[in-house]
């Protein structure tokens, strides 16, 4: 994933994502099936790589992106994304169902970024105390912008944390750009509930924020 981190030029960027795809689809995967197409040994190998390799392509930026504002760390959340198509690829029974596999990989992957979550709220408490105090010694109007920044979105995870795990994944998958269509398959609710349940989320979302930090979002 490093490299792909690493290209800054422009025109480097399509061929950078074909990097990451190498990287993830051609990993150590089970013997059952093979994720690089032109090496698999049956017709069926062939077509469930391809299936892997589509839906990578479609989805992994986005998920990235939405597990980065989650966690507030974007190479592992490129690891936890990474994870899940290996996930997928590892399970060909379901590749080969008429199960929304768009769902699956929404849903695996944000119940991943919120134990991420779970496990790093320690480390970012530590870490919020160090800045505090590097800004005690910098001084810089900067560096003051960039701790509040920082503090703002770590309240923002807080409070995620707080809520009722589907409501919070709800949240999350709304602002990372799903349609309600997508919401509801991927959370197993109805295509009607949706803006209902989105409705209830966010005011209890406004709720806690406001009850825990005395301001609204």
């Amino acid at each position: 994933m490093g490299r792909c981190s690493e290209a800054g030029l422009r025109r480097r960027v399509k061929s950078c994502h074909n990097l990451v795809v190498d990287d993830v689809l051609t990993g150590v995967q089970p013997e059952e099936i093979a994720l690089n197409p032109a090496g698999a040994g049956t017709l069926g190998d062939r077509r469930l790589a391809v299936s892997v390799e589509a839906l990578f392509r479609e989805h992994y930026g986005r998920i990235v992106s939405m597990l980065t504002r989650l966690t507030g760390d974007r190479a592992h959340s490129e690891e936890i994304a990474s994870d899940v198509f290996h996930k997928l690829s590892q399970r060909p029974g379901l590749l080969e169902s008429r199960e929304d596999l768009t769902a699956w990989i929404y849903k695996v992957a944000t119940n991943a970024g919120f134990d991420a979550l779970r496990m790093n709220s320690r480390r970012r408490k530590r870490e919020e105390a160090a800045a505090v105090e590097g800004f005690h010694i910098a001084g810089a109007p900067s560096a003051l912008d960039d701790m509040l920044a920082e503090e703002r979105r770590g309240r923002v995870r807080a409070v995620l944390e707080s809520l009722k795990p589907r409501d919070a994944q709800l949240l999350l998958l709304r602002a990372s750009g799903l349609a309600y269509r997508e919401l509801a398959g991927t959370l197993g609710i109805e295509a009607t509930s949706v803006g209902t349940m989105l409705a209830r989320a966010e005011a209890d979302f406004e709720r806690r924020f406001r009850a825990r930090y005395g301001e609204h979002v």
